[in-house]
């Protein structure tokens, strides 16, 4: 059997397929197996999350019956389970997120690596998929020439459009599109927004963290911290909100993202520190009494109404509620990852097209999304197992 795509969800099915006893060969067209789990990896490889089934389970959104079913095969604490096999001892931080103890990707690469050369799969790097012959038969081009390979069973295993210069670019959208397969077109996702910030605020700001702030989109609110950029705002705060403000921008051109700056103080309480100010300026005050300085307080006269600056009760209200105008969404190749793909109805419960008899897909080519945190990880390790073992048994039973 064939496996083109050689990530997480790719890889994971390789594993699956080959402890069964099928022969593996996994392509490639980077140069190196792993390179998005790799690059994901430069933060600490947040690998899944720790919180119950019961509230990880709603981050797929409308994917969820599906996760529920694939989580089911391969939990968080399975998927901790085999990275101990591999050698690699995990640890919750203090958000709820899994992590390496040793923090890097590249050691748990290097040991699964080892591990399925040891299964037997063997990795055929620089082939670009590039479709089907006559026959149909899979076509790869090999650097100047064209190899082609006829198994018995193939996975695409192709990721999305985000970060393409680790092999996700979306190229195998035409050719599913020409089978017949619907596909949604793929978009952004966990990705940052554009904001027209002042060349006061863009050239004193650009740069730094907000942290400590509550952030509120689409009746969902969470505390985190963003990082203000030259044309926006971007982090691991706004990704989590980052799909509802998205549609909202392509519905209406426009999204609002509404923070508290003090989401530590009630409302109530901070109308009564106001009262109090004196002569002092409103700079003055504000850093003396709220501690609200820098970034944050940059932001409170960017989007406040100067005459709301004024008034204990407005002031308060803006601090506690202030309405962050975003015009635009960051381009996809800049986006953690990307919604949209093949429309989980054209599968079977073995990740298998139905159209399309012996050829499965797995991970982010599918059409799902889910915020960073883990739950993306995780989605695409459980989707490369139930695609692994959805493969062993058409097999079986050919």
């Amino acid at each position: 059997m064939a496996i083109v795509g050689a990530g997480p969800a790719g890889l994971m099915a390789a594993e699956i397929a080959a402890a069964a006893g099928l022969r593996v060969a996994v392509f490639d067209h980077t140069p190196t197996p792993a390179r998005k789990l790799l690059l994901a990896g430069r933060g600490g490889l947040n690998l899944t999350h720790s919180e119950p089934l019961d509230r990880f389970l709603p981050r797929y959104g409308a994917a969820e019956p599906l996760f529920r079913r694939l989580l089911a095969g391969f939990s968080p604490d399975d998927l901790r389970g085999w990275a101990a096999g591999l050698g690699i001892e995990t640890f919750v931080g203090s958000s709820g997120r899994v992590f390496p103890v040793q923090m890097k990707a590249s050691t748990l690469v290097r040991a699964w690596l080892r591990r399925l050369d040891g299964l037997g799969v063997t990795l055929h790097s620089r082939h670009r998929w590039t479709g089907w012959d006559g026959s149909g038969a899979l076509t790869f081009r090999h650097g100047e020439e064209s190899v082609t390979v006829a198994p018995r069973a193939t996975l695409l295993a192709l990721g999305g459009a985000s970060w393409p210069r680790t092999g996700s670019d979306g190229g195998w959208v035409p050719l599913l599109e020409g089978l017949g397969v619907e596909v949604a077109p793929l978009i952004p996702s966990n990705m940052g927004f554009e904001v027209p910030w002042s060349d006061h605020l863009r050239d004193r700001f650009a740069g730094q963290p907000v942290k400590s702030v509550g952030l509120s989109a689409a009746g969902r609110r969470l505390k985190g911290e963003f990082v203000i950029t030259e044309t926006g705002i971007e982090g691991g705060a706004v990704y989590a909100l980052s799909a509802p403000l998205r549609d909202a921008i392509a519905a209406e051109g426009w999204a609002t993202l509404t923070l508290d700056l003090l989401p530590d103080m009630a409302e109530a309480e901070l109308v009564k520190r106001l009262r109090r100010r004196g002569a002092e300026s409103l700079s003055t005050f504000l850093k003396k009494s709220l501690s609200l300085t820098g970034p944050r307080a940059a932001l409170l006269r960017e989007f406040a109404p100067a005459t709301d600056l004024t008034d204990p009760v407005a002031l308060a209200r803006q601090i506690k509620g202030l309405s962050m105008v975003l015009t635009g969404v960051r381009p996809i190749e800049r986006a953690i990852s990307t919604a949209g793909g093949v429309r989980l109805s054209e599968l079977d419960e073995r990740s298998m097209l139905t159209c399309r008899p012996g050829l499965f897909l797995a991970g982010e080519m599918l059409d799902w999304e889910a915020p960073t945190g883990g739950y993306l990880l995780q989605g695409c390790f459980a989707m490369g197992v139930a695609a692994g073992k959805g493969m062993v048994e058409w097999l079986g039973q050919r």
